[in-house]
C-alpha cells in the first residue's frame, strides 16, 4: 500500500504540473509576453533582487512549508489515513496550486505589491483595509503556532538548535561566496553542501540544553533580527541550503515509500466521521478538516509569501510556474510522505494528543524508521535527527519570513498617518519597531503554551485568507485577464469559503468555551480570550470582504 500511494501521488503531481499548470501559464496568464519583472524594474538590492528560480524555489518552499505540511497530516490521521490524504490531493491540485500560482502572478503584475494592495485595487478601499487586518492577525497566529513547535523541539533535543545555529552560519558563508565572489551559484552550492554536513556534525557533537521559555526569548530576538536583514544576507542563502534538505528528505522518503511495499498497519483507512481531533472534542471531518490540515493541501499564508517576498525576487514571470505552482505540488507530495510514513511505520493513533507537538514527534520517528528499514545504510538515529532539523529549519524560515511580511504590513498600514502624525508614522515605519510588534504578540501567545487552541486558530485563519485571496484572484482573472477562465478559480474558492467559514463558527461555539471551564489556568484563559476574539473579528471581516466582492464582481472595469 505504501508503494501504491507514493507512486500515485508522484504521478498525479507530475501530470498536473505539465498539463494544468502550463495551461494556466500559457492560456490564462500568457506569461511569455508579460512585461519585465518587478525585480528588474525596481531593483534596490534589499527587497527587489533578481534571483535564479532554483535559488528562489528553495526560499519560497522553505517559507511556505514550515512544519505545516507535516503537523497537519499527522493530526488528521485520527480520522483514518484516507480522508486526510484525499483532502491533501484534491485540495492541493484544484485549490492550493491554483491559489499559489495566480496570487504570485497577480503580485508580479502589481509591481510586487501585497495581496492586500491587489484586493484594494480590485474590490475597493474598504475591503483592502479589512484584508490588511486579516493578514496582520494571521501573521501573529503563524508566529505563535510555529514558535511553539520550534521552542518545543529545541527544548526536547539540544542537538536540533545547535545544528540550526551552525546551519545559519553556513548560510551566511555560502551567500558570501555566491554573491560576492567569482565562484557564483555553482561554487557557492558546493561549499554550501559541505557546510551542511559540517553543521549536522557540529550540532550532534555540541548540543545546547535550555528550557522552553529560554528558547522563546531566543526565537524572539532571532526573528526580529532575521526579518530586518537584507534578503540576500541570510534569508536567500539559508533557504537555498534548505532546498537541499528538502531534496534529500523528499528523495529518501519518496524512495523509501516506493520501495517499502508495506501495508498501512498502524492507522485504519477510516475511524470515525467525528473523531476527537481538535481539543479532545468530537470533530466532524467536514467542515473542520481545514482547521487541521493547512499547508500541504492549501494555505492563504502562501499568498502572503508569494506577494511579500517571492514576487520581488522572480527574475521573470515565466519562472512563477516553477516557483509558485511547483512548490505547492511539492508540498503536497511531502504531506503524502507524512501520511505514508505514519500509516505504515508509525504507532497507534494518539487521539486528542495529536493536537500537540507529539504529532511532529510521530512523524520524526516514523520517517526515521521508514527510511532506515528500506535504506539500511541510513541509520534510524541519523534520519530521525535529520527529520527534526529539517522541520525546524523550515519552521524557522516561516517564522522570520512571517515577521518580515508582518513588518511590511505594519509599515503599509501606517501610511495614512504619514502627514497627520509624522512622529508616530516614523516609529511604526521603522523596520525594527515594526518587526518587534509582530514578534512580541506572536511569541507572547506561544509562551502561553496552549497549542490546542493555537493550531486550529492558525489553520482556520490561514484557510479563510486562502478563500478570500482566491475570490479576489477570480475578480482579477475576470477583469484583467480573460473572463472565460474565471470559474476555474471562483468555484473552488466558494467551496473553500463555505467550508472554512462553517469550521470557524464551529470552533467558536465548541472549542473556545472549553478554555473557561472550572479549574482552567490563567494562561489557558488568556489564550482563549485573545484567540477567540481574533477569530470572531476575522469572521466579521470575512463577511464584510465577501460582501464587497459580491458587490463589485459584476462591475465593469
Amino acid at each position: 500500500m505504501s508503494t501504491i500511494i507514493a507512486v500515485v501521488a508522484l504521478a498525479l503531481y507530475l501530470v498536473f504540473y505539465f498539463t494544468y499548470g502550463k495551461t494556466l501559464r500559457d492560456k490564462v496568464l500568457k506569461s511569455g509576453s508579460a512585461p519585465a519583472a518587478p525585480s528588474e524594474r525596481l531593483k534596490d538590492g534589499v527587497d527587489y533582487v533578481p534571483t535564479s528560480k532554483f535559488v528562489l524555489f528553495g526560499h519560497h518552499f522553505a517559507s511556505i512549508a514550515g512544519a505545516g505540511p507535516i503537523v497537519g497530516p499527522a493530526m488528521a490521521v485520527a480520522w483514518g489515513w484516507l480522508p486526510g490524504l484525499l483532502w491533501i490531493w484534491f485540495g492541493n491540485i484544484f485549490i492550493g496550486a491554483i491559489h499559489d500560482y495566480l496570487s504570485l502572478a497577480a503580485s508580479i503584475r502589481y509591481d510586487g505589491r501585497s495581496v492586500q494592495f491587489v484586493a484594494q485595487d480590485l474590490i475597493g478601499k474598504k475591503a483592502g483595509k479589512a484584508f490588511g487586518w486579516f493578514i496582520l492577525f494571521l501573521c501573529i497566529l503563524v508566529v505563535a503556532a510555529f514558535g511553539d513547535i520550534v521552542a518545543g523541539q529545541f527544548a526536547a533535543d539540544g542537538r536540533v538548535f545547535s545544528a540550526f545555529f551552525f546551519f545559519c552560519v553556513a548560510a551566511v558563508i555560502t551567500g558570501f561566496f555566491m554573491y560576492k565572489t567569482k565562484l557564483g551559484l555553482g561554487g557557492g552550492s558546493i561549499i554550501g553542501i559541505v557546510l551542511i554536513v559540517v553543521a549536522f556534525y557540529a550540532g550532534q557533537s555540541l548540543p545546547i540544553a535550555a528550557s522552553k521559555d529560554v528558547w522563546f526569548a531566543v526565537l524572539f530576538v532571532y526573528i526580529v533580527i532575521a526579518s530586518a536583514l537584507p534578503v540576500n544576507f541570510l534569508l536567500q542563502p539559508r533557504d537555498y541550503l534548505n532546498s537541499f534538505l528538502l531534496y534529500f528528505g523528499l528523495a529518501a522518503g519518496g524512495v523509501a515509500a516506493i520501495l517499502s511495499m508495506k501495508g498501512f498497519d498502524s492507522i485504519p483507512i477510516f475511524t470515525s466521521f467525528s473523531a476527537k481531533v481538535i481539543g479532545g472534542q468530537p470533530s466532524p471531518f467536514w467542515p473542520t478538516v481545514p482547521l487541521v490540515i493547512a499547508c500541504g493541501a492549501l494555505s492563504g499564508f502562501h499568498a502572503l509569501v508569494a506577494s511579500g517576498t517571492s514576487s520581488k525576487q522572480l527574475a521573470k514571470e515565466e519562472d512563477a510556474l516553477f516557483v509558485g505552482y511547483g512548490a505547492m505540488l511539492t508540498e503536497g507530495f511531502l504531506s503524502t510522505i507524512v501520511v505514508v510514513s505514519i500509516a505504515a511505520f508509525g504507532t497507534a493513533a494518539l487521539g486528542d494528543k495529536l493536537m500537540s507537538t507529539a504529532a511532529l514527534g510521530r512523524f520524526v520517528n516514523s520517517y526515521g524508521t521508514m527510511v532506515s528499514m528500506t535504506l539500511p545504510f541510513l541509520s534510524k538515529s541519523f534520519m530521525a535527527l535529520f527529520a527534526a532539523v529539517w522541520v525546524s529549519s523550515f519552521a524557522l524560515t516561516t517564522l522570520d519570513t512571517t515577521n518580515r511580511l508582518g513588518r511590511y504590513l505594519v509599515q503599509e498600514m501606517a501610511m495614512p498617518i504619514k502627514d497627520k502624525q509624522p512622529g508616530l508614522y516614523g516609529v511604526l515605519s521603522n523596520k525594527w519597531v515594526a518587526s518587534i510588534i509582530i514578534a512580541a504578540f506572536g511569541v507572547g501567545l506561544a509562551w502561553t503554551g496552549n497549542y490546542t487552541v493555537l493550531w486550529p486558530a492558525f489553520s482556520g485563519a490561514n484557510q479563510l485568507i486562502a478563500s478570500i485571496v482566491m475570490i479576489t484572484v477570480a475578480v482579477w482573472v475576470k477583469k484583467k485577464l480573460d473572463p472565460k477562465y474565471t470559474n476555474i478559480v471562483l468555484i473552488p474558492a466558494v467551496f473553500l469559503w463555505i467550508t472554512v467559514t462553517a469550521a470557524l463558527v464551529w470552533y467558536e461555539i465548541v472549542i473556545i468555551p472549553t478554555h473557561f471551564v472550572e479549574g482552567a489556568d490563567a494562561k489557558k484563559m488568556i489564550t482563549g480570550v485573545v484567540v477567540g476574539l481574533i477569530t470572531l473579528v476575522m469572521l466579521v471581516l470575512n463577511f464584510i470582504m465577501v460582501g464587497a466582492v459580491a458587490k463589485n464582481f459584476k462591475a465593469k472595469e
